[in-house]
This record gives structure tokens, C-alpha cells and sequence, in this order.
């Protein structure tokens, strides 16, 4: 009987360590726009390799504090691990730019908008390759959250190419995570170590151009710049702990927080706010009511089975 508690015990701290790591985590990618104004007037392609060149450094320092470089030697010498890592590089490398173009370019809403359907996506992901499945509450949370998408997409009159970019590309980059046997840190300083050679390189040619905004006069803007580390590192090192210790389906559930910050980031830099996002806000925040309702149904099942089973 105390083997089943500790059992239980174990099973509760890890949700707990991924709830507190997934809010964490969502919070920091919720107010991420603001530090993209910031710096809205440097090219979008200056702004990623900022984000490779210093995660690099601000990564290798957590690692030593951490002591976890053996770790990166070992993942280093698994042919099939870097592959797999490669493979999420190109995709967050991929996010990343998009999602920095968006916000340059004044469409706050519609990243809020990708990361929206983001969950919807995940939860796809789970069922799909993972086997996980939706319960009758999580079911009509995903049928409410998709009628709120889809009344804000057709209300555009457009395609709505970069919210569907940034849902896909990083539900992939999350997918292929999962499958990858490292910790956190680790891989994604590998991630930012293979984007670097190529980071450098644009940099590098930016400056021989004379098109380089870091270090060219204006303190603030390089500083910012610079901070693209911590900035890029954190909350990625949150989410990779929150991916190892929670199902992709609660992970759909938190990551509606982060594009309902930015949502309300739009509108204070001045988006304009429609009937229809009004409309997709309703149904999106009433499907979180849902996944809300069904989460705390599921973890009073297992304290009751460890209340009876003591």
C-alpha cells in the first residue's frame, strides 16, 4: 500500500513540475511581442540570428551551472539523436522567423491567432502518434475552440498563412521533442549550435554590406538585441521540461494562455479588434472553461482511488 502512494505521490510531482514549468513557460511566450517591437526596426532576418548567436553563450553558462555538458557530449556522439535535433532546429528556425515577421509587421492578432489553433494541432499530435485520448469534456472544448478559429479565419477574406505556418511548424517541432531522449538545455543548445554556422554567416554578411543594426550607434537596440539569449533560451528550456512531463493534451490545454496575452498585446499596440474576434475570443475562452472543468474531474479520480486504497 505505501509503494501505490509513493507510486501516486510520483506520478503527482511530475504533473505538478510540469504545470509550474508550462505556465512559466506560456507566460514568457505570451508577452514575447513586446520585446519584438522593441526591436521592430531590424530586419526580421538580423532579429533570428540574434536569437541563435546569443542563446548560444546564455545556453552553455545554464549548462555549466546545471553540469549538464555531459550530457550534449553524449546526445553529440548519437548519430540518430542529432538527427532527430536537426530536424527540430530547422522547424523552430522556421517558427521563429515567421513569427518575428508577423510581429514587425504589425499582425499580433493573427500570431495569437496560430497559436490558438496550436493546441488543436497538439492535441492532433497526441491522439494521432502518441494514442492518447479525448475525453467527452476535451472533445467539446476542441468542437468550441474550432468554431472560434474558423469564425475569425473566414471573417479575414484571406488566407490565413501565417497562423496556420506558426501552428504547424511548431506543433512539429514539439512532436519531434517528445521523441528525443534530452534534457531540455541540452538540446536546445545543440538546436542553436547547428543554426549557428549559418547565423554567423548572415551576419556576417550584413556587416560587409554595412545593413548591420547591432553596434552601429544605437545602445538601446543593441542591447535588446543582445538579450535575445535569455530571451529565446527560457522559455524554451521551460517547454521542453513541461513536454517530458506532460501528455500532449494538457499541454493544448496551457498553451491557450499564451496567445490570449498576445491577443490583448494586439489590441493595446492598436490592432483593430472586429465583431469576429470578438466572437472567436467567446468560444475560445468558453472551451478553456471546458479543458478547466475536465482537468480538475481527472485529478480528483486518482486522489480518490489513493484515498481508498489507504
Amino acid at each position: 500500500m505505501r509503494q501505490q502512494n509513493s507510486g501516486v505521490s510520483a506520478i503527482d510531482k511530475q504533473t505538478r513540475e510540469g504545470i509550474i514549468a508550462g505556465l512559466a513557460t506560456y507566460l514568457m511566450w505570451g508577452f514575447l511581442p513586446v520585446y519584438f517591437v522593441f526591436v521592430r526596426e531590424v530586419d526580421a532576418t538580423e532579429v533570428l540570428a540574434h536569437r541563435v548567436l546569443w542563446a548560444v553563450p546564455f545556453g552553455a553558462l545554464i549548462l555549466l551551472f546545471r553540469r549538464q555538458f555531459p550530457e550534449v557530449g553524449r546526445a553529440l556522439k548519437h548519430r540518430s539523436m542529432l538527427g532527430w535535433l536537426s530536424l527540430s532546429a530547422m522547424f523552430i528556425a522556421i517558427n521563429w522567423f515567421i513569427y518575428i515577421w508577423a510581429i514587425q509587421d504589425g499582425r499580433i492578432l493573427e500570431t495569437s491567432l496560430g497559436y490558438y489553433i496550436n493546441p488543436l494541432t497538439n492535441m492532433l499530435v497526441g491522439v494521432w502518434l502518441f494514442g492518447e485520448r479525448l475525453r467527452p469534456y476535451q472533445l467539446a472544448a476542441v468542437g468550441l475552440a474550432t468554431v472560434g478559429v474558423l469564425i475569425l479565419t473566414i471573417s479575414g477574406g484571406v488566407f490565413p498563412w501565417v497562423a496556420l505556418s506558426l501552428a504547424v511548424s511548431f506543433t512539429v517541432y514539439a512532436a519531434v521533442r517528445k521523441r528525443v531522449a534530452i534534457g531540455g538545455m541540452p538540446g536546445l543548445f545543440i538546436e542553436t549550435l547547428m543554426l549557428l554556422p549559418f547565423a554567423i554567416a548572415w551576419l556576417a554578411y550584413l556587416y560587409s554590406t554595412s545593413q548591420l543594426a547591432f553596434a552601429s550607434g544605437n545602445t538601446s537596440i543593441t542591447f535588446w538585441l543582445a538579450m535575445a539569449g535569455p530571451v529565446t533560451a527560457l522559455p524554451l528550456l521551460c517547454f521542453a521540461l513541461t513536454a517530458r512531463r506532460l501528455p500532449m493534451i494538457s499541454i493544448g490545454f496551457l498553451q491557450f494562455l499564451s496567445p490570449t496575452i498576445q491577443f490583448g498585446t494586439g489590441i493595446y499596440y492598436g490592432e483593430v479588434l472586429t465583431d469576429a474576434h470578438l466572437l472567436c475570443f467567446g468560444f475560445i475562452w468558453t472551451a478553456v472553461l471546458f479543458f478547466v472543468f475536465d482537468a480538475l474531474r481527472a485529478t480528483k479520480k486518482p486522489l480518490l482511488k489513493a484515498s481508498a486504497g489507504a
